[in-house]
């Protein structure tokens, strides 16, 4: 898909819905904030949020450096995404998320 081209996310989601998918996923999860909202508010299936490794990445090496709060910016992420619309999200930092959530 062309990255750039939201209205063909939104083909390719209801095609994917027309021949039975019971979710959709969006990845990646971070830039793709609109298309997470689009789908949600067009179609009536769970939205799956795919937050994948070079996402993950990102955060871990700024934080590595000290450029970042990792806690605060991994939750802040992970917020952003549930925000757009994703029922479900699937990320490297469901170990770490869910020690702070469980807090």
């Amino acid at each position: 898909m062309d990255p750039a081209n939201r209205r063909e996310a939104i083909r390719e989601a209801e095609l994917d819905i027309d021949e039975g998918a019971d979710i959709v996923m969006v990845k990646p999860a971070m830039t793709y904030l609109d298309i997470i909202s689009d789908v949600r508010n067009t179609f009536d299936v769970p939205v799956a949020a795919y937050n994948v490794s070079g996402e993950y990445s990102l955060v871990k090496a700024a934080a590595r450096l000290g450029w970042i709060d990792e806690q605060r910016v991994m939750m802040e992420v992970l917020t952003s995404i549930k925000r757009a619309g994703a029922d479900i999200i699937v990320t490297y930092f469901a170990k770490d998320a869910a020690k702070v959530l469980n807090r």
